[in-house]
């Protein structure tokens, strides 16, 4: 596994996602020079932001199965044991079976990717992870061609998740993408966050990011990852598919039955957190956009 991680962040660090998709041209020619993970480029000046502090993005989460208030998941969550960790790949893949983390982790290159989290409920923060590329996984596991959407699963263990005695939902938790969504260069499997290891809270060892998303698709604590020719039920959808459509891109266009998707608050600053417009596919439109050509992005919401 090589990684390489900048302690000291400032608003010029936030990732540009165009830079992701030369990544494997960029690391061949980095290689000579010794380093391990792509270059980072900065935005401009009308991108920048702050990442958010390590206590705001681990004390302000949404992870059901450690209790629905905000900061359960980080009172709860130490509860989880993440080491071993497997995670089962199956479905339409010539490779099938179960992963160790560990050997997992050592055919990855962990990088570092800066993104925006945008929340259904119109929130927002900037976090700093680290990870590897969700298409160099189901790479190792090799994609049949009939393949057309990859789905997820959380673990499942009612003896160290208190919320699982709460049928908030159909439990376990389930997502899914669409396998172009899958293999694009921006959408992640992060294992860590400001360069340390990701607390359990915010998904640990391995939660998926997909930033053009809300916050609910990036499944957290992954133990299965099953290709499919078939759209896979999420968990949202199946709760409210009124509410919760299956491709939840972020959208300023299309709101909630219950509120306004127009702005969000930005986490940071307490009770004044101030609200700035949002963003179409929270700002990824240039990168993901065409994945979605000729799509009516109301009704396919």
């Amino acid at each position: 596994m090589a990684h390489r991680w900048n302690n000291d962040l400032t608003s010029a660090d936030v990732t540009r996602p165009a830079v992701y998709f030369n990544r494997r041209q960029i690391l061949a020619g980095a290689a000579g020079l010794g380093l391990s993970s792509i270059a980072r480029q900065a935005t401009a000046a009308e991108d920048a932001l702050t990442p958010n502090s390590w206590e705001e993005i681990t004390n302000y989460n949404n992870y059901y199965e450690f209790g629905t208030g905000k900061e359960d998941p980080a009172a709860n969550a130490h509860a989880l044991t993440i080491a071993p960790w497997q995670v089962t790949i199956d479905g339409l893949v010539d490779r099938p079976g179960e992963y160790d983390m560990q050997d997992i982790l050592s055919e990855m290159t962990i990088e570092e990717r800066i993104y925006r989290l945008r929340c259904v409920e119109a929130w927002s923060m900037v976090v700093p992870w680290s990870g590897f590329e969700l298409a160099d996984l189901l790479a190792m596991a090799g994609v049949r061609p009939e393949a057309r959407f990859v789905a997820f699963q959380t673990a499942y263990r009612p003896e160290e998740m208190p919320g699982l005695r709460y049928p908030v939902i159909d439990w376990p938790y389930v997502e899914g993408l669409r396998l172009d969504e899958a293999l694009h260069p921006l959408t992640i499997l992060a294992t860590g966050l400001y360069g340390k290891p990701l607390p359990n809270q915010n998904g640990a060892p391995l939660r998926l990011v997909v930033p053009w998303k809300y916050g609910f698709k990036s499944i957290k604590s992954v133990v299965r990852i099953t290709l499919t020719d078939t759209q896979p039920p999420t968990s949202w959808n199946k709760l409210q598919p009124g509410e919760y459509g299956f491709y939840s891109n972020v959208n300023p266009n299309v709101d909630h039955p219950r509120w306004s998707q127009a702005s969000e608050r930005k986490i940071g600053g307490g009770l004044f957190s101030r609200k700035v417009p949002t963003r179409m596919f929270n700002g990824y439109e240039r990168e993901v956009a065409g994945l979605y050509e000729g799509m009516d992005l109301v009704r396919n919401f």
